[in-house]
């Protein structure tokens, strides 16, 4: 694996694709906690996301390129869970 292609772990990725059933949306913002390597697959890593009181909201796994890293020009902005507007 090219090395230069991974994030460094406890980084911040964001998300490039929604994932409803999860409550991710892209732009989503969650932090490397752990790389998975299967042969002949792409590497994957698990992130964690978290509520704005640091409380984990959930962790998913997929592949690297699901996520990409935050830029000078990217601005978080708050979105309420879905859950919460029920």
């Amino acid at each position: 694996m090219d090395q230069s292609k991974m994030f460094s772990l406890y980084t911040d990725v964001i998300v490039l694709h929604d994932l409803p059933e999860e409550g991710i949306y892209a732009g989503d913002i969650g932090s490397v906690v752990e790389y998975h390597f299967v042969a002949n697959r792409e590497p994957g890593c698990s992130v964690e996301f978290f509520d704005m009181l640091g409380n984990t909201v959930t962790i998913i796994t997929k592949p690297l390129s699901f996520f990409r890293l935050p830029t000078n020009s990217d601005r978080p902005a708050v979105r309420l869970a879905a859950e919460s507007l029920q």
